[in-house]
This record gives structure tokens, C-alpha cells and sequence, in this order.
């Protein structure tokens, strides 16, 4: 999917270790999400990676980092002073 290609759960399900029904769930709770589309073709419902919500994803986790690393920094300060 990260190549562009679009796919059923069935077809995802063959290429992984986890069962047809466990893949459907997980794309439908990415769906959910935003993060892949769905469109329904005749009885089979395509599923492709929705690369903008991606790029949102990263950005919002990047921030989530670098407040992350900002906290455990001052910690770490807070702890050398402690320590002396």
C-alpha cells in the first residue's frame, strides 16, 4: 500500500501474517482515521494509503517529539542539580 497500489483486505491479507478479518479491521479503524481511503468497486472494497494525512501524522508527532526530548532535558538538569 505504501507504494501507491490500492488493494482488498483479501489481497493485504495474503501478503501478511494476520488473518483477512484482522486486516479489514485494521483498515477500517485507518479509515477511520483518514490515513487510507476506501471506495467501493462492485462487491470489493479498494483500499489506498492517503499520503497527506501521513504527512499531518508525522508533523503532529515530530512536535510531540521535540516537546518530549525538551521535558526529559530539563529532568535531566533538574537531576544533575540534585546531585551535587
Amino acid at each position: 500500500m505504501a507504494s501507491g497500489e490500492t488493494g482488498t483486505a483479501t489481497e493485504f491479507a495474503e501478503r501478511l501474517p494476520m488473518s483477512r478479518q484482522a486486516v479489514a479491521r485494521h483498515l477500517s479503524a485507518l479509515a477511520k482515521a483518514g490515513l487510507v481511503t476506501r471506495a467501493r468497486l462492485g462487491k470489493e472494497m479498494r483500499y489506498c494509503l492517503n499520503p497527506e494525512a501521513l504527512v499531518e501524522a508525522e508533523a503532529w508527532l515530530e512536535q510531540r517529539a521535540t516537546r518530549w526530548e525538551q521535558t526529559l532535558q530539563r529532568l535531566a538538569q533538574h537531576v544533575d542539580r540534585d546531585d551535587v
